[in-house]
């Protein structure tokens, strides 16, 4: 099976296990998404399948965009609330509106430090198998960017807010750090992602729809968003059968109609995609992923 699906993931389960259940579904083994969530995080997750997995590179660096709620009080050693607490609970002093000027202040690109407990590597080991055995965890701040931070409501020690932060950015963070501002700790108490690049809730299925359809392996393909519509930044080209002929070899082919295109996707039907072709000079395309 050839696609990409939107899976709306449950909370309590990795994308790890996300990607298992699928792999039950369907039949098909060679299957990844495209950008982590946490356990406890709900939303939005991208699995590409079969051949389309050689196209994950091309989908790194998309925005996200999350709902959810920050519970003030205490910070946890995670910074979410499957963590345990490292601070004496304070009570929060401040309104709805100096929690806003606070989270004003991480709008913009700025250096962030990820979680201990996340999945970043050191030396080649994710830094949570290391903070769970109690070695020390040495993480350096990577530049992102935070394009929304709206915080919506506030009842008693939690507020409801809804965030865009750039690929690599860690919610868990931007909570943690507001609590250090606000003098009394905090942590991600829920957490829901809206959106992940083009991808959005409205296109997710849940895991309970594609199990009713389990053996069904078309009825579950047919779920796969339409190939034309992956990847919009780059167009569409049906090629003939002596273009598709030399690319499918792996040579240069000329594709006069889109001469300003840096890269294309090759289509030989409808919805057959067969291979990204990146321009060389002019007219002509060199393929560079082949999946024909």
């Amino acid at each position: 099976m050839n696609g990409l699906l939107i899976i709306d993931k449950p909370g309590g389960m990795t994308s790890h296990d996300v990607v298992g259940r699928l792999r039950k579904l369907t039949g098909e083994r060679s299957i990844g998404h495209l950008g982590t969530l946490d356990p406890m995080a709900t939303g939005v997750l991208p699995l590409v399948l079969g051949k389309w997995t050689r196209l994950a590179q091309y989908f790194g660096d998309a925005e996200k965009t999350y709902t959810g709620t920050i519970r003030f009080g205490f910070a946890t050693d995670t910074y979410d609330a499957e963590g345990q607490a490292t601070s004496e609970p304070v009570a929060l002093t401040l309104g709805l509106a100096e929690l806003r000027e606070l989270a004003a202040g991480f709008l913009g690109t700025k250096e962030q430090m990820p979680p201990p407990y996340s999945a970043k590597k050191i030396a080649g080991k994710p830094a949570y198998e290391l903070a769970r055995e109690g070695k020390p965890v040495e993480l350096k701040a990577v530049p992102i960017t935070v394009a929304e931070f709206a915080l919506e409501e506030l009842a008693d020690d939690a507020v409801t807010f809804r965030m865009a932060i750039s690929s690599g950015g860690y919610v868990r963070s931007v909570a943690h750090e507001l609590g250090k501002l606000a003098l009394c700790g905090a942590h991600l108490a829920s957490l829901r992602r809206t959106e992940a690049g083009v991808f959005t809730l409205a296109e997710a299925h849940t895991l309970a729809e594609l199990e009713s359809l389990v053996g069904n392996v078309e009825a579950i393909e047919a779920l796969s968003l339409h190939p034309r519509a992956i990847l919009p930044e780059m167009p569409a080209v049906t090629a003939d059968q002596a273009v598709w002929g030399r690319m499918r070899n792996g040579m240069q082919a000329n594709l006069p109609e889109f001469s300003d295109a840096p890269l294309v996707k090759v289509f030989v039907s409808q919805r057959e995609l067969v291979a990204i072709a990146k321009r060389v000079a002019g007219t002509l395309f060199q393929p560079v992923i082949v999946m024909g």
